[in-house]
């Protein structure tokens, strides 16, 4: 294969990904690294790819690169799904429960998912007390979420205040951290803007990542929500390392290099 036919192929693939590995590269077109990171130094003169540690990333993706909540609603919409599904299998199960929502798309889906399970179920006989026992305490700073579990029956809601972005929807700030950190819910679901090996969890905003840190901390078990498009990605601001993680789901196996991180961080790896 000549170079140039090489290098069109390896712009394709950072173009449907959004990243890809010197170590991916020179396997799939069984080359060696060196002549992928001449490659990559072409492309990226070229303008096609920009080059990170490790691979390559599409031209536009800067590490404070964020697009809307409404953007992200749309995008990945099938993997999305399949994620949040699989996300059901770790609600806490039993009376006296409680979980994080954190803002993002894909916890927007579980979201969807939670209320169209409970809708129409009837509240259970016997003391009101009995009935608040067996409700599922949802706390989250993002209002989407909020509004689609507001009168949903079996979930008590609680919300996070403080200033919301309008970008996310989400409520950021100190009083939103300060809550944050007061709370001790079982589970924690946690959407991230990547996740890379050396670099764990990020996000572009620093306000968001200091919610999503206080949420890290608080909750006793970490389950992190991400499609594939995350996978091996570094955003301006680290929230959270892989050791801090019980469980990764996603739609595709992570590369070699993350997939061996996660491993000796001891996550578990869920792919939907």
């Amino acid at each position: 294969m000549f170079a140039e036919e090489r290098q069109q192929q390896i712009a394709g693939l950072v173009a449907a990904s959004g990243r890809a590995s010197v170590t991916d590269l020179a396997e799939r077109f069984r080359i060696t690294t060196e002549t992928v990171r001449r490659d990559l130094a072409a492309l990226e003169s070229a303008g096609t790819v920009r080059r990170v540690h490790g691979g390559a990333v599409s031209a536009d993706r800067f590490s404070t690169t964020e697009e809307s909540i409404l953007e992200r609603t749309i995008q990945r919409q099938e993997q999305k799904l399949r994620i949040a599904e699989a996300a059901l299998a770790f609600l806490p199960q039993g009376p006296s429960s409680s979980i994080v929502l954190d803002a993002g798309s894909t916890t927007e889906v579980l979201a969807d998912i939670l209320a169209r399970r409970n809708a129409g179920s009837a509240p259970s006989k016997g003391a009101k007390g009995a009935e608040k026992d067996q409700e599922l305490v949802v706390i989250t700073h993002a209002v989407p979420i909020a509004a689609k579990l507001a009168s949903t029956p079996g979930i008590a809601l609680q919300i996070l205040g403080g200033r919301v972005r309008g970008l996310t929807k989400a409520a950021v700030g100190q009083a939103t951290v300060d809550a944050a950190h007061k709370l001790r819910p079982d589970i924690a679901f946690v959407g991230t803007n990547g996740i890379h090996a050396s670099f764990g969890l990020s996000t572009p905003d620093p306000e968001e990542a200091a919610v999503k840190a206080a949420f890290v901390h608080s909750a006793r078990r970490i389950v992190v929500l991400a499609d594939s498009s995350k996978l091996d990605a570094e955003t301006l601001v680290q929230f959270a390392s892989l050791k801090d993680l019980d469980t990764l789901i996603t739609d595709r196996k992570p590369s070699r290099e993350l997939a061996a991180a996660l491993a000796e961080a001891g996550v578990e790896v869920v792919i939907a």
